[in-house]
């Protein structure tokens, strides 16, 4: 009878089980963990900006406005400020006598009406007591010939714009106009007339500077 070899039975073959990767530096399930955090993360990103650097922002909005609005404030008070200037430096630049004569002329066209004094008609001493008293602040009386007592005597060689020429007639003023230059006057000559401006139509006349 043959002899019988013995055979070892042979174990089940069981497949090898495959090892999941760990994160370096991390425990097992701290991935887990982490999904929401990254998530969130990720949602917050797409949204836009968190509250306080929405919050930073506006600060820095709103203080950039305000700067802004501050400076141009500074910028206007500083142009009103030029302005005035500008004007007292023109006001002062200006003669008083030539300013007179552009008062005058600016009444060009308005009537005569007897004891006018303006601003929309004038008698002659009211054309004068207009310009001087009520535009100009230069005290002054309100008839032909108190003006004349009022003011200085200018001799004829010496008379400029601005000055008042004073008709003269039985060694009283009866009628005045403003000196223009180059021998005419501004003045209100008559019922039915206007202001305007003439040439000196006599030699009986005066001149008188206001002071």
């Amino acid at each position: 009878m043959p002899a019988i070899t013995h055979v070892p039975a042979r174990r089940p073959h069981r497949p090898r089980r495959l090892r999941r990767p760990r994160l370096r530096g991390l425990r097992p399930g701290a991935g887990l963990l982490l999904a929401p955090l990254l998530a969130v993360a990720a949602v917050g990103a797409v949204a836009g900006p968190s509250a306080s650097t929405a919050r930073h922002a506006g600060t820095t909005s709103g203080a950039a406005d305000t700067a802004t609005w501050a400076s141009a404030a500074d910028a206007a008070q500083d142009r009103d400020r030029v302005d005035v200037r500008l004007e007292l430096a023109s006001t002062v630049a200006v003669p008083l006598g030539t300013r007179a004569v552009r008062v005058a002329a600016a009444q060009k066209g308005k009537p005569y009406r007897w004891g006018a004094a303006g601003p929309s008609a004038f008698d002659c001493s009211g054309l004068v007591h207009y310009v001087y008293d009520a535009r100009l602040a230069q005290d002054l009386p309100r008839t032909a010939n108190a003006q004349r007592l009022d003011t200085v005597r200018v001799a004829r060689s010496s008379v400029r714009p601005g000055d008042l020429i004073f008709f003269m007639r039985s060694g009283r003023a009866y009628h005045v106009g403003i000196y223009a230059g180059s021998g005419r006057v501004w003045h209100a000559p008559k019922p039915g007339k206007r202001v305007e401006l003439v040439r000196i139509w006599t030699s009986g006349w005066v001149a008188g500077r206001v002071r």
